[in-house]
């Protein structure tokens, strides 16, 4: 099929079950164009829960969809591509965490939400990029933390709050690997233009930002901003959604290496429309989850809903 066929069987199929279809910021732009809804992993999965959909297709990566099951148990939750993996959520398995946490009994676990559901059943709280800061600012001084599974955005968050952390040894290998140097360089090229970037990126890199925030919040900030030109410093799937809503500005992203001028995800980019169009026909790959371990996992995920809901960081 081409295309333009795909996209039409796609819209048939979604209709005529009664899907609902979930695209992540980073999918392709092809994707993101037929999605019922654009965003982050957390925000998808909750927007998921407000609607009557029976069948939920989680274009994004395994992880994902999983937090999608957890906060949907009774849907049925496909991932286009199962092998949609993470090299953030793969960093940490629930048990090697469970091992750590021997080791440090006087701690509790906060894990970044980009890990997987067995982590997650292993954590005491779990957070985004955009409520991190609120969440670990909200908890005793005097308690002592293990931050999973993101190195990166836990050392920005200790940087912020003053706190030490104990954090486990992760990374998103997409924003790890930008380096400051080729942000600089494009800063002396275009002088005018702020860096916005992910505190998933490594300090370097943040340390020469005029703006770090969650992709909601890098899209509020350039919507908001009288700036033409900005350079981004995060996975360039973005861009489709910086350009859609800012058509008049400019957007430069911030190149992985010498050989690549862009920042693409390879797992993020395993979905495609042929695998999107032959799953929602044939409602494979299903994530399947065991009872318990929905349960446990959705405990850390209710605790960071409510404590946001107390902290006014959501309704």
């Amino acid at each position: 099929m081409t295309t333009e066929e795909l996209k039409k069987e796609i819209i048939s199929l979604k209709n005529k079950k009664n899907a609902v279809i979930l695209g992540h910021y980073y999918q392709i732009d092809e994707i993101q164009s037929l999605s019922d809804y654009i965003g982050d992993s957390l925000a998808l999965a909750q927007e998921a829960q407000r609607t009557d959909a029976p069948i939920i297709v989680f274009c994004g990566v395994h992880f994902m969809a999983e937090t999608a099951k957890i906060l949907n148990p009774s849907r049925k939750v496909l991932l286009p591509d199962v092998n949609a993996s993470c090299s953030l959520a793969e960093s940490c398995s629930g048990e090697d965490l469970r091992e750590f946490k021997k080791q440090h009994p006087d701690h509790i676990v906060v894990s970044y939400v980009n890990c997987s559901a067995e982590v997650k059943a292993e954590s005491d709280l779990i957070c985004t990029s955009g409520n991190a800061e609120k969440l670990i600012n909200s908890l005793p001084k005097d308690q002592k933390i293990i931050f999973a599974p993101d190195k990166n955005l836990g050392g920005y968050i200790n940087r912020q709050t003053g706190r030490n952390m104990l954090l486990w040894n992760g990374v998103c290998t997409v924003h790890d690997a930008l380096e400051a140097e080729s942000i600089l360089k494009l800063k002396s090229q275009n002088p005018d233009a702020p860096v916005v970037a992910h505190p998933e990126c490594n300090s370097a890199v943040l340390a020469v930002s005029e703006f770090i925030g969650s992709t909601k919040a890098m899209l509020g900030y350039i919507k908001s901003s009288d700036k033409k030109k900005f350079i981004v410093a995060t996975e360039s799937g973005i861009l489709y959604e910086m350009k859609k809503n800012n058509p008049d500005k400019e957007f430069i992203s911030v190149p992985s290496g010498d050989s690549c001028a862009c920042t693409d995800c390879a797992y993020m980019k395993m979905n495609t429309l042929e695998k999107l169009y032959k799953c929602l026909r044939d409602e494979q790959p299903e994530i399947i989850l065991d009872n318990d371990l929905i349960e446990r996992a959705a405990r850390p995920i209710v605790r960071m809903l409510d404590m946001s809901r107390d902290l006014g960081l959501i309704k």
